[in-house]
């Protein structure tokens, strides 16, 4: 009894030795050699994972950025300070700008009608899919809160005027409420831009054809375009466009909009802080 104990235990000595001694040796063949700027670069990262740089999340952003197959301004919970951090990782020169995000829509309850009583499933994307829309105006925000549900640094809040409001005290300039948003309604707009913007998204050519569906929808009047002194705006799409390199703010067509549609972006004065104007919708 004791000698097949004993065979027993040599053979699962044996055995156990021989597996190790595979194990090791196979690791050893097919070992992956990590790259250390790959740690040096997550180190570097807030580490939100907010997945705003189109990666999944801080580690797939930190292998890309470290395979040089990422620019080192993709973080923008991190901003200005991340990327230089990168920078001086990857050696190369950072060049970002922070930027926080805009509504381009003011077609509030009171203003933008709805089609009638709407009993799909209550997300913007299936509003968009089943119905076109859940207002007159099919461009406009469809008001389910899409974006405040994907928001994790809680800038975004629906309104009792039935749109989402941004709190620029929060806002990293993620882009996951523009990514999430079936209408593209959110503009990730620089923190230090100045110059003129239209809060409108309605395309349609006919003016009363978008004052039916939104009273405060651009209408194509061109007024903005003729009286802007520096002729930096131009219709692109059925929408007004700043040229933002010849803007200088004066805010004529800010004046000669009908139906006040236009906000002066007038920069930021710290980290935290945003334009009113731009952000009173």
């Amino acid at each position: 009894m004791i000698k097949v104990i004993l065979i027993t235990f040599g053979f699962s000595a044996i055995l156990a030795f021989t597996l190790g001694g595979l194990l090791a040796l196979f690791q050893e063949i097919f070992k992956v050699v990590r790259d250390p700027k790959v740690g040096a670069v997550r180190a570097a990262l807030p580490g939100v994972n907010c997945g705003g740089c189109g990666y999944p999340g801080c580690d797939g952003y930190a292998e890309a950025v470290a395979a040089g197959n990422a620019p080192v301004t993709k973080c923008a919970p991190g901003g200005k300070d991340a990327a230089e951090r990168l920078a001086a990782i990857m050696g190369v020169n950072a060049a970002s700008e922070s930027v926080v995000a805009v509504l381009l829509c003011r077609g509030t309850k009171a203003v933008a009608p709805a089609k009638g009583e709407y009993v799909g499933i209550p997300t913007c994307r299936a509003s968009k899919l089943s119905a076109g829309s859940v207002k007159l105006c099919a461009f406009g925000c469809q008001g389910f809160g899409d974006c405040v549900n994907v928001c994790k640094f809680d800038a975004l809040s629906m309104g009792d005027d039935g749109l989402p409001h941004v709190d620029y005290s929060k806002c990293s300039g993620c882009g996951m409420c523009a990514q999430e948003c079936p209408q593209l309604l959110f503009a990730m707009t620089p923190k230090a831009r100045v110059g003129s913007v239209v809060l409108c998204s309605n395309r349609a050519v006919v003016k009363a054809t978008v004052l039916k569906t939104c009273k405060v929808g651009c209408i194509k009047c061109d007024a903005c375009v003729k009286n802007c002194p520096e002729q930096c705006i131009a219709m692109v799409n059925g929408i007004p466009v700043t040229d933002y390199a010849k803007c200088t703010n004066c805010g004529i067509c800010v004046q000669k909009c009908p139906t006040k549609c236009y906000r002066l972006l007038d920069g930021v004065k710290t980290d935290v802080e945003v334009v009113e104007t731009a952000a009173a919708v």
